[in-house]
């Protein structure tokens, strides 16, 4: 297998975006950092950078509370990009009164956002996620999700038309819809669930195998083990792709009664769970301290970092927010050291220069202040 393609920004602009009002920066490190105050803009460089890849951006706002409070309504956000296909012009922006966002390469209008994935994979870690292991399902079913779009890049369209298709079913059941338009829309989530249950299910698999790998390397972070696990894969496990989307469809057949009762669809993948245990002491993600989830959470990152270069032939641009604080000063170095080895270009944020010390000599490092952005 060949070396995954080295994959970079090289510049970076911001224009009327969160506090920036016309902002730009040149890059030439795979290692950069930003540090300031609390509140100074460090999170919107890497929010700005993380909507250079299909989706709705690491924090999901709306696109219109995106635009500079006193600007025109709308932003953008612009990039030159250094990988497979040489140097490549990206943006993306709102423009007031539209809809959505808009993307364009290399002057050329893109027909979504899921065109980026061509050019560069982007991933994150941000501190809104400390509460991965303990919150909701389904915040665990986004952030898988993310993890399978940075592998399989027609996923989130996938996702999208499966819960398209699943509200439709629930507007049925809801309206006393034929048996006839039932079973035309239950073939449609069967189809489509089935699809995102094994694209997910692959990605868990791939990912747990680079965990074991990464386990051999001796990193001071927990190892975590990894299951897809809920009612839909229980009932399926084992079975053919047709022979689930089969048992799918007359799951929901059978189930029109009680979902009509409950007012949503009570089977299938969109109630799966990621489930998360402490490889060393056998124990949930969720019972381990406040510093070990992190600590797993910051070596699920590393391993889906290098499972990404693998698996898409081209090394990830990793956003990392708030991460080395959380650190004491050995587990800092050596997470400084794993990112160079993995080869990707990481940015990251602080409060203090200091935490940033261990980084190669040939790292940037900027002040951010005042909506500007100024090499250390």
């Amino acid at each position: 297998m060949s070396d995954p393609v080295p994959v970079a920004l090289t510049r970076l602009a911001l224009t009327d975006f969160r506090n920036y009002n016309a902002t730009s920066v040149e890059l030439n490190s795979r290692m950069v950092a930003f540090v300031g105050d609390n509140g100074a803009g460090k999170t919107n460089i890497l929010e700005a950078i993380s909507f250079l890849s299909a989706g709705r951006g690491l924090r999901r706002a709306t696109l219109s509370d995106i635009a500079r409070a006193d600007g025109s309504g709308g932003w953008a956000v612009s990039a030159i990009l250094d990988g497979e296909f040489g140097e490549t012009r990206i943006g993306t922006g709102l423009t007031a009164g539209e809809p959505g966002r808009r993307v364009r390469i290399d002057s050329e209008e893109a027909r979504s956002s899921e065109a980026l994935l061509e050019y560069l994979r982007v991933l994150w870690l941000v501190p809104s996620m400390d509460g991965l292991f303990t919150g909701s399902a389904s915040d665990r079913r986004k952030f898988l999700d993310r993890l399978v779009l940075s592998l399989n890049p027609s996923h989130g369209r996938m996702v999208a038309s499966f819960e398209k298709a699943l509200r439709q079913r629930n507007r049925l059941l809801s309206e006393g819809g034929t048996p006839e338009y039932l079973d035309a829309i239950e073939a449609q989530v069967a189809e489509l669930g089935t699809a995102v249950a094994l694209a997910r299910s692959e990605t868990v698999s791939l990912l747990a195998k680079t965990l074991e790998a990464q386990k051999q390397l001796g990193l001071p972070f927990p190892s975590a083990e990894i299951h897809l696990q809920g009612a839909f894969e229980t009932a399926t496990i084992g079975m053919s792709a047709s022979d689930r989307e089969d048992c799918y469809r007359d799951l929901l057949v059978e189930g029109r009664f009680r979902d009509r009762a409950a007012g949503r669809t009570l089977d299938g993948p969109h109630r799966s769970d990621l489930y998360v245990v402490h490889s060393e002491k056998q124990m949930p993600a969720a019972q381990a301290s406040t510093g070990e989830q992190k600590a797993l959470l910051i070596g699920l990152v590393l391993a889906h970092a290098d499972l990404t270069s693998s698996i898409s032939g081209m090394t990830p641009i990793l956003l990392l927010d708030e991460v080395a604080a959380h650190l004491d000063p050995g587990r800092r170095e050596a997470l400084f050291t794993r990112l160079e080895v993995l080869g990707g270009q990481v940015f990251m944020t602080g409060t203090d220069e200091n935490l940033f010390k261990d980084l190669p000599s040939a790292a940037q490092i900027f002040e951010v202040a005042n909506g500007g952005i100024a090499l250390s």
